[in-house]
């Protein structure tokens, strides 16, 4: 593995352009972690994008049920796609690796895959699953892990030159931990949370984040348990903030309520 050891770039005219790519496992992970900031930075007209590294074909298909087991992966990339389209995000960038099997994929591909993503978007800020995986799914510490590696690789023109130009993120972030954001759900001040550096005022976007969530109807059991079947005051807060953990490059200022503070 890389190490993520990203220094500050100095400031250009070229850098007024903000943008964010987002990499994550399955559909539904972006709808779950980062659907109302994309929102509320595309408003903003900040270049967003997503990578989804496999189409959720393991996962469950809802009760009753929305389709067969071998309908599963193209419902689960049509749920994504129409997610997206909620978020107001371009079509989504699907790796192809397969549910439950990440682990297990061709590291040095699917790293030279981020990498050339990386080189091609530029973005500003990476982000990922915690190292951890959010609830300790192998899939979400493998993508957290290649995407990882990718951020540091994407900087070093002597890793994968056929990949493009060298780019260094400014910044990677990783979501929180299911159980850190279930101290949030409950009330808990944020920044008092451990690992909790960037939170991000989604209120504006909560219809549309509840919006992309319901796009996944073959998830509805745990999005259900998550979001909805709740009480009034934990759905509110559910669907109101979204935060986020420094991973590495720039660091935020105290109580950062924007990704880009201090860049």
């Amino acid at each position: 593995m890389l190490l993520c050891t990203l220094v500050s770039p100095r400031r250009s005219p070229m850098a007024a352009e903000r943008s964010i790519l987002f990499c994550f496992a399955h559909p539904d992970d972006e709808s779950f972690t980062v659907a109302g900031t994309a929102a509320r930075y595309l408003s903003e007209g900040v270049r967003c994008l997503l990578a989804c590294a496999t189409r959720g074909e393991a996962g469950k298909m809802g009760d009753p049920p929305v389709c067969t087991r071998e309908e599963l992966p193209r419902v689960r990339e049509q749920e994504l796609r129409e997610a997206c389209r909620i978020i107001g995000l371009p079509e989504p960038v699907l790796l192809g690796y397969r549910d439950r099997e990440l682990a297990d994929a061709p590291g040095d591909e699917i790293r030279r895959k981020l990498v050339a993503l990386i080189r091609q978007h530029r973005p500003q800020i990476v982000i990922t699953f915690d190292p951890e995986g959010a609830n300790r799914h192998p899939d979400h510490i493998a993508i957290s892990r290649f995407t990882t590696d990718a951020v540091a690789a994407a900087a070093d023109p002597r890793f994968y030159p056929e990949a493009g130009p060298p780019h260094r993120v400014q910044r990677l972030l990783w979501t929180i931990p299911v159980s850190v954001w279930l101290d949030l759900r409950a009330g808990r001040e944020p920044f008092s949370c451990p690992g909790v550096d960037y939170v991000i005022d989604i209120r504006p976007w909560r219809a549309r984040k509840a919006d992309a969530l319901r796009a996944h109807r073959s998830q509805h059991l745990s999005i259900d348990r998550f979001f909805f079947h709740l009480s009034p005051e934990e759905r509110e807060r559910a669907l109101s903030i979204e935060a986020f953990r420094h991973g590495c490059g720039t660091p935020p200022p105290p109580g950062a309520t924007d990704l880009f503070a201090g860049l």
